[in-house]
């Protein structure tokens, strides 16, 4: 996840350095799928959920048993995802619980059950925030959600939370099919008074593996990263700062640092040595997921991929267990990546991006991501200059690598 605000603060307004993520020992953020079951049929959802109920879910019991366990060791944050964990009969005494122990809790929900009533339990337990995915505008949204009238539901359910104090975000993955919704989006965003905005890039997990050729190609994805940047930018010099925030593409780090040598190349060094000690790509290091079944998982996007379950170890063990390759892979640093990461001279930045792309088309962990945007003059592959070019957007125009 890379915070676009943080660093863009930082440029507006340069503060001291924080302390390295990596020092110390680092404990995980938690996305926890406690239901498979959801109301809607997401085009790129990558649990592949269902409106019907799935067998062998974690109880109650075991669901406070593990997260006694996490507090106890250290995990700071839990988001509480699904499905649709508003499904979940006991998601209010789950979540009760999870704030009494001390996490900061999210909720990630589709918005289309949120009544007021519904509303008023969300604000009596006080997450700390919840995320709402919209795919666009109206029928865009609806025909991605697979459900006529999905998108009012869900505008209806982000006003009652916002009329309750709930600090509420839009969640956005784009593709090739929507794409033109994102200026849309981020004008909903300002006229709602909302805070936060997640862009993410489509990962080849689940149905969004299935509709990878749905992923936008290179210029568009250029041409997106530009407008957030713009549109924090902007929101900051108004006196009205949001929070800009993308994930499943670490390239966008880097990208960040070659849009600061165009635009304020006075702040290049300082913020290229932040963007290091952000550290890139954090699966199976910074982030964790535990599935509905209770298997646990690099990332949410891993699905294929257990590295224990919660009913037969503590997850605490699981985390610790560095005999499993992929998790020894992954926390190995450098890692060892080929390919464009590995020739890439911002591997230190980006940390080899998003592994579970280059599986899904190679199956091999440590291949390149073919989710990169960044030419190989960018990064230093085929030239020695690093001369940045940001041509026109123009939709179905590839932007070539060489």
């Amino acid at each position: 996840m890379f915070r676009i605000s943080q660093y863009m603060r930082e440029v507006v307004d340069p503060a001291p350095p924080a302390r390295r993520r990596g020092a110390g020992p680092q404990r995980p953020v938690v996305i926890w799928n406690l239901i498979r079951r959801c109301n809607l049929a997401c085009k790129h959802c990558y649990s592949i959920s269902a409106d019907k109920d799935f067998a062998g879910e974690l109880s109650t019991d075991e669901v406070c048993r593990v997260m006694d366990d996490l507090r106890a060791y250290g995990v700071p944050v839990l988001i509480l995802s699904g499905g649709e964990p508003l499904l979940r009969p006991d998601i209010f005494e789950v979540s009760r619980r999870a704030k009494a122990l001390g996490f900061y809790v999210g909720l990630s929900s589709n918005g289309t059950l949120i009544d007021e009533p519904l509303a008023d339990r969300i604000a009596e337990v006080g997450y700390d925030y919840v995320g709402v995915s919209l795919d666009g505008i109206g029928e865009t949204h609806d025909r991605f959600r697979r459900r006529q009238g999905a998108f009012d539901a869900s505008i209806k359910g982000i006003d009652h939370l916002h009329a309750r104090g709930i600090k509420v975000g839009l969640r956005f993955t784009m593709t090739q099919d929507n794409y033109r919704e994102l200026p849309l989006l981020l004008d909903l965003l300002d006229s709602t008074g909302l805070e936060k905005f997640y862009f993410s890039h489509l990962n080849y997990a689940g149905r969004g593996n299935k509709n990878r050729g749905d992923d936008t190609m290179l210029d568009t994805t250029r041409w997106a990263m530009e407008m957030l940047f713009e549109r924090c930018l902007s929101s900051l010099r108004a006196g009205r700062p949001k929070e800009f925030v993308t994930g499943n593409n670490d390239a966008d780090a880097v990208y960040f640092l070659l849009w600061l040598r165009r635009h304020f190349p006075d702040r290049e060094v300082d913020l290229r040595q932040r963007l290091v000690e952000w550290g890139g790509n954090s699966s199976g290091c910074g982030v964790a997921n535990i599935d509905n079944l209770g298997n646990v998982h690099p990332d949410t996007m891993w699905y294929h991929y257990s590295l224990g379950n919660v009913r037969e170890r503590p997850f605490s063990t699981i985390w610790e267990d560095l005999s499993d390759p992929v998790l020894a892979g992954l926390r190995r640093r450098p890692r060892e990546i080929g390919g464009r990461c590995g020739e890439c001279r911002y591997f230190d930045i980006c940390n080899g991006n998003t592994r579970i792309r280059g599986f899904q088309l190679t199956g091999d962990y440590w291949g390149e991501d073919p989710g990169c945007y960044l030419t190989d003059a960018e990064i230093g592959r085929d030239a020695p200059g690093e001369r940045l070019v940001v041509t026109p957007f123009k939709a179905g125009v590839r932007h070539a690598r060489g």
